[in-house]
Formats: C-alpha cells, sequence, structure tokens
C-alpha cells in the first residue's frame, strides 16, 4: 500500500510506541478488531501531528485544509473512547514483551495503570508522527486521506487490519479468523502450493 494511503490512517504508527524486536515466533498476535480499533484511534493524532507539520506546506484547495477534511477525521475523533480499549489490548502485546526485555522504558510503561496510559500514549505518538511527516510528503498525505475519505471509520479501520493481517507483519502479526497468523508466501509457489 502506498505510503501516502498509510501514514493517514496508520496504526503503525502507535505500534511505533514500544519497538519490540523479537523473533516472529514468538511474538503474539493481535486480533483484526484491536488493530482496526487502533487505526481508527490513531486517526485524529495522525491528523493533529500532519496539520502541525503541514499546515503551512498545503495549498489551499487540500483536502485536510478543507472542511471536508476536517470532518473526515472528525468521525474518527468521535470515535476514541469507545476504540480505546481495543487500542489498548493491541498496545499491550508490546508492552508485555518491552517488559519481558531488558529495556526499562517497557516496564515502567507496563507498570503504568490504564488511565494514565492513555494521555502517555496519545502525547507520544502525536510527538512520533510529528517527526515522521517530512514536508515534501504532506500533498501526498492528504491526497491519501481524500481517496479513504468516502469510507466510513468501520471501513477504514477495517481496511487497513485486513492490509495488516494479508501481509507479512510481525511487528506484531495479526492474528487471523482461527488466531493463527497468516502469512503469504513470497516468490513462486511450490508444487505443494499450487491449487489444482
Amino acid at each position: 500500500m502506498p505510503r501516502s494511503l498509510i501514514a493517514p490512517a496508520s496504526a503503525l504508527a502507535l505500534a511505533a510506541l514500544a519497538s519490540a524486536q523479537a523473533a516472529h515466533a514468538q511474538q503474539a498476535c493481535v486480533v483484526a478488531e484491536d488493530a482496526a480499533d487502533a487505526v481508527v484511534y490513531a486517526m485524529p493524532l495522525a491528523y493533529d501531528a500532519t496539520m502541525q507539520t503541514c499546515d503551512a506546506q498545503m495549498g489551499p484547495d487540500s483536502f485536510l485544509r478543507s472542511a471536508d477534511g476536517r470532518n473526515f477525521f472528525e468521525q474518527f475523533r468521535v470515535q476514541q473512547d469507545e476504540r480505546w480499549q481495543g487500542t489498548f489490548r493491541f498496545l499491550k502485546v508490546f508492552i508485555e514483551q518491552e517488559a519481558d526485555g531488558d529495556d526499562g522504558m517497557g516496564q515502567m510503561i507496563a507498570a503504568l495503570p490504564e488511565e494514565s496510559l492513555r494521555p502517555f500514549v496519545d502525547g507520544l505518538a502525536a510527538q512520533m508522527l510529528a517527526e515522521e511527516i517530512k514536508p515534501d510528503t504532506c500533498e501526498k498525505i492528504s491526497r491519501g486521506a481524500e481517496l479513504l475519505s468516502p469510507l466510513p471509520a468501520e471501513n477504514v479501520g477495517g481496511l487497513v487490519a485486513f492490509i495488516l493481517e494479508m501481509v507479512d507483519l510481525d511487528n506484531p502479526p495479526v492474528c487471523g479468523p482461527d488466531g493463527t497468523v497468516t502469512v503469504i508466501p513470497e516468490g513462486p509457489l511450490s508444487e505443494e502450493d499450487e491449487v489444482e
């Protein structure tokens, strides 16, 4: 998926809060619904960070500066409270991995009560997103958001979670419906993989 489409909708921004580098086989997977919740939760954070970096860079006709752009992101903002529990479960996978290692930050985050963790997540995610957005990508992000804008929040979250489930994402992997990780093999299919 082009970076311009993922950037404004990225659950990966929240995933970056805990940079667990454990091997793929040692990682727990997250359910797709929690990944979708994290996407919906992250959208307003991504919008605010983008506007912080890009407001002066975008033309007057940019989607993100328009009423349509603000309204698109507002549908995510009003759902943040109800999406927090899924987002928290999504992040907990990373927090537990960090706490199991030698990293003091992971242990400190794991010790925070849930009500204290949310403002910490919001502040850190907004800061990290703002640092990742480069001025020369502002119009691309705006175009990507405009392409997503006909979709309701539920579909945006579900679409990104589906893409994460289908790619070989191991930070963390997204569980399939049966609770296992689905990985699309790279390269040509072997004789065993071919469908007759």
